[in-house]
């Protein structure tokens, strides 16, 4: 068994590009195209987000990585407007090379009881000797998955619009929500605040949140 932090990449895109397509969009509305200027997606995007009228960030989206563990992406899949495509526990065999020949774990740094993480570790390495033994008795790895935890760690490809991101940051950077969740979404939606702030600014999180529990954000060019 081995124990791995969880991490989260986003792909490359231009938060300016991204804002001035939308306006002109929305601008569709009003046939003001002609009132584009440089810096005029500024405004209209605030003065839409104030009113409500967010459907026009629906025309743009973005795509993220995550390595997660499985009590994560079971709560983010809830969101139906969001597209996913997971690591599956049905076809990916942990007995195998490929894997490594073991089971991986996120880390549950946020677990500062050492007596308490202990106790975690030692029922993580008690599952992946059992699903090991499974697989030498010859279970499929439908039937072995059906020991695997939450703990368990998962590649997520996630995509979204622009206005589905903002309603999942909404809801899932605050303190009520799940530490291995926040530990993920909130460099996540601090990184959207920097591209594209006219969109972002408003969306309130946990700042109590500790930091040194913050997942690696990367961007990937692909």
């Amino acid at each position: 068994m081995k124990i791995v932090e969880p991490w989260i990449k986003v792909e490359l895109f231009d938060g300016k590009k991204i804002m001035r397509r939308i306006e002109r969009a929305c601008r569709t509305c009003y046939r003001s195209e002609s009132k584009m200027s440089e810096d005029s997606y500024k405004n209209l995007l605030k003065n839409c987000i104030t009113r409500g009228h967010e459907s026009v960030l629906e025309h743009e989206k973005i795509t993220v990585r995550l390595y997660c563990d499985i009590g994560v992406y079971k709560d983010l899949t809830r969101h139906r407007f969001g597209s996913f495509s997971i690591e599956s526990t049905r076809y990916c065999s942990y007995d195998k090379d490929k894997y490594g020949n073991e089971i991986k774990c996120i880390n549950p740094s946020y677990i500062e009881d050492e007596e308490i993480y202990n106790v975690w570790k030692k029922a993580m390495e008690e599952m992946e000797k059992n699903y090991m033994k499974m697989k030498e008795l010859n279970a499929t790895t439908d039937m072995c998955r059906l020991i695997l935890p939450h703990s368990t760690a998962a590649e997520v490809t996630m995509t979204a619009n622009i206005r589905e991101w903002k309603h999942i940051l909404e809801l899932r950077t605050t303190a009520h929500v799940h530490p291995a969740i926040r530990q993920l979404l909130i460099p996540l939606l601090k990184y959207f605040k920097e591209q594209m702030p006219e969109i972002f600014d408003s969306v309130e999180f946990d700042e109590n949140f500790d930091q040194k529990y913050y997942a690696k954000l990367e961007i990937e060019d692909f």
